[in-house]
């Protein structure tokens, strides 16, 4: 979509009116979303990357900025001591946040959690199966990890709609075929995300458990699954990214707070087995935020206020602080 729209004066002429893209989160033109493609990870973020929003260290992991002008990367500026890792996909990776200073790593070390260093280990579009990866793949240039949370979820429901020749043995992932006419009923959807976030979930308990590790895990939040009826910026906003997208075609059936719920039931039933710590985001968000709080860019993606927030919760709900 172009940054204006075309609508009529009162006179006839046409008027020029920005987008509420444009006008409200100008920073996004920034997130490009161009990916490079990767052995083993299938496309990751390009390395040593510098825009006015964000900056990635030579292996494309986003820069945390801390306290007094620290640094805390993958690939540079690594900490000697222990560490906090917060891992999943592009909500962690920050999409939407203004700067490296609001993404929730940042928000944590610099705010809510703030005696380790945080570490930001997230690929955009990434699957639960790519986030284990990629953890996997970058574990021997780690210091001393003391947490780790895993803030995931959404994705593989999300990918879920795929059909069955597209999920293989470990799920489907972005980009693999073409959206398909007709998607399994939301049941199917959740119980097929369900088991796959779960078996990945067991293979990182192994992988805490070695490193002597903490690990929790937190459901992302979706903007449906917070508020029934988002704000009329927020609704702005959907509104014009469904006219370029396929959002509403293929997800209004797992948009719903009952799905939601039932999802958060059953990662945590899946959780408890494990022994792992779990947190519904999207049902502390409700009740952290206030009423005209403006928490997403799109469904899927926060302002600099949700970040925040959800950095908040995470602190203060999984005993972080």
């Amino acid at each position: 979509m172009t940054a204006t729209h075309r609508a009529l004066s009162t006179d006839g002429s046409p008027l020029a009116m920005t987008s509420p893209r444009a006008e409200f989160t100008p920073h996004m033109e920034h997130y490009t979303f161009v990916l490079e493609d990767q052995p083993y990870l299938g496309y990751f973020q390009y390395g040593n990357e510098k825009t006015p929003v964000y900056t990635t260290d030579r292996h494309g992991f986003r820069v945390t900025p801390g306290p007094g002008g620290l640094r805390a990367t993958v690939g540079d500026d690594g900490p000697d001591g222990p560490v906090r890792v917060l891992a999943g996909s592009s909500a962690v990776f920050g999409v939407g946040a203004t700067s490296d200073a609001a993404t929730i790593t940042a928000r944590l070390w610099n705010a809510h959690a703030p005696r380790l260093p945080w570490l930001n280990i997230a690929g955009q579009s990434h699957n639960s199966a790519q986030e284990l990866l990629l953890f996997t793949l970058f574990q021997h240039e780690l210091p001393p990890v003391e947490d780790i949370v895993l803030l995931s979820g959404v994705n593989n429901l999300v990918l879920s709609r795929l059909p069955e020749e597209k999920q293989g043995r470990h799920g489907a992932f972005f980009d693999c075929g073409p959206a398909p006419d007709a998607v399994p009923p939301p049941d199917q959807r959740v119980a097929h995300a369900t088991e796959l976030t779960i078996r990945h979930l067991g293979s990182w308990k192994l992988l805490a458990d070695g490193l002597g590790a903490r690990l929790v895990f937190a459901l992302q939040p979706l903007a449906p699954w917070v508020r029934e009826e988002p704000l009329p910026r927020e609704q702005l906003l959907f509104e014009e990214l469904d006219e370029v997208s396929n959002f509403r075609r293929f997800h209004n059936d797992i948009s719903t707070m009952a799905v939601g719920r039932t999802y958060a039931d059953r990662l945590a039933t899946g959780c408890a087995r494990l022994d792992v710590p779990f947190l519904d985001l999207n049902v502390a968000l409700a009740e952290a935020a206030g009423p005209e709080d403006w928490l997403f860019i799109d469904r899927v993606h926060c302002t600099d206020l949700g970040y925040d927030l959800v950095a908040r919760q995470l602190a203060d709900r999984l005993d972080l602080a």
